[in-house]
């Protein structure tokens, strides 16, 4: 009896896991209700991910690319879909031994239909043109971080005829050039005079065989122009004009492996960060009508004070920072300012690029305005002032002359 017990605890604490090793949705890290969209870019991002020629020190990586290539066919086909829904991995693989099916693929011919390259990165094949691009960032977001979604038209392998150019999947040999791919062409160059020069087939493009059924959807043409989404992972105190790669997302082709698209990210100008419709200006750098400065990893700020409080003193000032936090700015009574003053407070700057925990500092410029007239009672609060200084000028010389 305890013999049984064990062996359907152990059969118990099995299942689980052989469920979740062939849950399709569990490996592309989405659910039961996920579009056909979210599983394309599922399939798309771990592809790259778990790539073999880019996990070369990791055995493991092999299987797990596998694995999404695997999840990826039975889940954008709409028919194994149901069937897989209905019946798990297990029916499936039973309806696909059925002759109903034609099982998976090599997964790296699938992958070299969405990024072109015989499915692999590198051994010396032809790579398509980078795309580089300008992104404009708020000086906020480069204090705070964060990620950040973008959109670019690129060229994409048509998914339709799986960047054969063809509906039916056939091509016949091109009757111009007998499927050569290039053709003699004689040029006379005087009476009775020719030269005989060899050209590309302008028929079939140089590859030696044309469709006789074109794709409906790319038109033949084996790509079509589409908008995809990326997202920017900007981190904290990243420097201006610095370039993020996004690898093998640039133009797609079956004749060539993907570039990479290249973004630069440039420090949008204070007179632009603002937009006047709303009352956030402070994640644009701005707090009560003057901007922040970035200068490497410091921050630069213009306080401005009135005559009364730079000869005076006895004042403070919340300074709200770039992510809302307060710095406290001021000076105990009798303590003067004079004009262009700089004070610099300890890290209340920028973020150090990858240094956690570490900032540079802020550095505060003080301008002291004068006022076109005074009432009494700055006048009487002024005086004083100056007669102290006064007074304690004369018994200075007295002393001096002694």
């Amino acid at each position: 009896m305890k013999f049984l017990f064990r062996s359907l605890l152990i059969l118990l604490s099995i299942i689980p896991l052989i469920l979740a090793a062939q849950d399709y949705y569990k490996i592309l890290g989405l659910d039961k209700s996920a579009s056909p969209k979210d599983i394309k870019r599922a399939y798309r991002t771990l592809s790259k991910k778990w790539h073999p020629d880019k996990n070369p020190d990791n055995p493991a990586a092999s299987d797990k690319f596998r694995e999404v290539a695997e999840a990826y066919e039975t889940l954008s086909d709409d028919e194994q879909r149901k069937i897989y829904d209905r019946y798990g991995a297990e029916g499936l693989k039973k309806h696909q031994q059925g002759g109903q099916g034609g099982g998976h693929h090599d997964p790296f011919d699938l992958f070299s239909r969405f990024f072109g390259g015989g499915g692999h990165f590198h051994g010396g094949q032809r790579r398509g043109p980078n795309m580089e691009l300008n992104m404009p960032i708020s000086l906020h977001d480069f204090y705070t971080g964060g990620q950040r979604e973008f959109q670019i038209e690129k060229q994409q392998i048509c998914e339709h005829c799986e960047g054969s150019g063809s509906a039916d999947g056939h091509t016949e040999t091109c009757a111009e050039c007998s499927g050569r791919g290039v053709k003699l062409v004689k040029h006379m160059l005087a009476p009775g005079i020719f030269q005989q020069m060899q050209t590309i087939c302008n028929k079939c493009n140089g590859q030696g065989h044309v469709i006789s059924k074109p794709c409906k959807i790319c038109g033949g043409a084996k790509v079509k122009k589409d908008t995809v989404t990326l997202k920017l992972d900007l981190e904290k105190g990243t420097p201006n004009h610095a370039q993020m790669v996004f690898e093998n997302e640039g133009d797609e082709s079956p004749d060539w492996v993907a570039g990479d698209v290249l973004i630069n990210v440039i420090q949008m100008e204070a007179t632009g960060e603002v937009d006047p419709t709303n009352d956030e200006e402070v994640k644009h750098g701005k707090t009560d009508g003057m901007f922040f400065r970035r200068k490497g990893n410091d921050l630069y700020w213009k306080e401005v004070l009135g005559l009364r409080e730079a000869l005076l003193g006895d004042w403070t000032r919340n300074l709200t920072h770039l992510d809302g936090h307060v710095v406290k700015l001021g000076k105990k009574k009798g303590i003067t300012v004079q004009p262009n003053f700089v004070e610099r407070i300890k890290g209340e700057g920028m973020p150090i690029y990858q240094k956690d925990g570490e900032f540079g500092d802020l550095v505060v410029e003080y301008e002291v305005i004068l006022p076109d007239l005074m009432d009494s009672g700055m006048r009487k609060d002024l005086q004083e002032v100056f007669d102290k200084w006064h007074k304690k000028k004369g018994e200075k010389l007295v002393k001096d002359e002694l």
